[in-house]
């Protein structure tokens, strides 16, 4: 854990000259203000005041003060130097001018979460697989929707024309303390996946917030575009935000622990349980644009049913035995444009209200022809929300979501997604000119 002497040493040896403090909002965009380091001081005694807009991602008249309170663990100095002094940054919290949380904070409603956690003698970690499309740009610099390559599912050069792209992304993540797992050309044209080494849950979202940042800044200083967006391309696979999670007991040996999925115990079961009885609400979280459903739409590789499997891809919760016969639980449906502190936060809250009230599963699932028999015999298999206006009436319901992210964050998230809604509704799209413009 680096101390506010170490902060200063490191600063001072690498002359740093300018320190980006960064704060991620409600709607997982990560934003920051940059102070120049004879103030450092000020930054470490968290003595920086902004204002509340900044997190809140909107701007209207009832912003108030806030300070940005820096995570000394999250000091990095970024690679690519400026001729005139490095760029460091701090990943901050907000608070308020008495020092306590600000509720407007995804990052506060995690650390809060974990705090739970940590009382119930758990501790969280988390691993992640990111996808991403690259695509050219035109001549302004602006994206373009061509894709970098025509390439497939772990294709290599020459077909991979993103491989130096990718490879410089990852370097770069690895030279700012990243653990990388493996990364690929995906099954889409211009598609890859990096994926991250499981780490503690507070460090994970801060990984995946920084990961975006990285991403593209690196591929446009290869000329190229990179998207998050969860489905670019029509008739093209989506990008998804594969989790993995790990509980482990705190100073005992993992809960997830050298049991086949077949045979997992109670407590692993009602952490499952929890997670599904509140999947539907919290996709509006996990998945919170218009364009996340239509990823969610079809495919042979979509996480379309609120279940739980060994083997279907088609399952929002896949139960697996990994390195170390570990045995980790992956979320496949949240996609990249999600908040990661939050979408954690009403993830892990649900699988712990699960162990807390014993909330057993249903029983799993082995494939989609599993899942019509189990429907021909009357048992049913819901389905995710099939859009965010659906996803948004869920969420307004379920009142353990709601309190996780507390009133605050809860109102301007919906307000601003109903928002967005209205824009999309009123807004006459390609398709419905090529669909009716001829005929009526």
């Amino acid at each position: 854990m680096l101390t506010r002497e170490d902060v200063m040493e490191k600063a001072h040896e690498n002359r740093v000259k300018f320190i980006r403090m960064q704060i991620t909002d409600t709607f997982g965009m990560l934003k920051n203000i940059a102070v120049t380091s004879e103030d450092l001081e000020q930054i470490l005694a968290g003595q920086v005041t902004f204002d509340s807009s900044v997190v809140d991602g909107v701007i209207n008249s009832r912003e108030r003060d806030i300070k940005l309170l820096p995570d000394l663990s999250t000091f990095v100095i970024f690679p690519w130097r400026p001729a005139n002094g490095a760029v460091a940054r701090f990943i901050c919290d907000a608070v308020n001018p008495d020092g306590s949380p600000y509720a407007g904070c995804p990052r506060s409603v995690l650390k809060k979460v974990l705090g739970e956690a940590a009382q119930m003698g758990f501790e969280v970690s988390v691993g992640a697989e990111i996808e991403f499309y690259l695509f050219y740009t035109d001549d302004k610099g602006n994206p373009t929707i061509d894709t970098h390559d025509q390439a497939g599912f772990c294709d290599l050069t020459p077909v991979d024309l993103g491989e130096n792209a990718r490879r410089d992304i990852v370097l770069t993540l690895e030279e700012i303390g990243f653990e990388i797992g493996c990364s690929h050309h995906e099954l889409g044209p211009g598609q890859h996946e990096i994926a991250l080494k499981p780490d503690n849950a507070l460090s994970l979202a801060d990984k995946l917030v920084t990961f975006k940042f990285v991403v593209r800044t690196i591929a446009q200083r290869h000329g190229l575009h990179a998207s998050l967006m969860p489905k670019p391309l029509n008739g093209m696979p989506g990008s998804g935000l594969h989790l993995h999670l790990f509980l482990h007991r705190r100073e005992q040996d993992t809960l997830f622990d050298m049991e086949p999925p077949s045979q997992l115990n109670r407590e692993v079961e009602y952490f499952i349980g929890g997670i599904l009885a509140h999947t539907r609400a919290n996709t509006a979280i996990t998945n919170p644009l218009i364009n996340s459903y239509k990823r969610l739409a079809t495919g042979s590789q979509t996480p379309l049913y609120v279940a739980w499997s060994e083997d279907s891809r088609n399952s929002v919760l896949r139960v697996y035995t990994g390195q170390g016969r570990k045995t980790g639980i992956e979320v496949r449906n949240p996609d990249p444009a999600c908040n990661p502190y939050l979408a954690l936060a009403v993830i892990l809250k649900a699988g712990l209200h699960g162990i807390q009230q014993q909330l057993l599963p249903p029983p799993q699932i082995g494939n989609i022809y599993q899942i019509n028999d189990n429907q021909d015999r009357g048992v049913p298999v819901e389905f995710l929300p099939r859009s965010l206006e659906e996803a948004l009436r869920e969420l307004a319901t379920d009142q353990l979501a709601r309190a996780t992210l507390g009133e605050c964050i809860y109102r301007r998230f919906a307000r601003a997604k109903g928002e967005e809604l209205e824009r999309f509704q009123s807004f006459v799209h390609p398709w419905e000119l090529k669909e009716y413009f001829s005929f009526y």
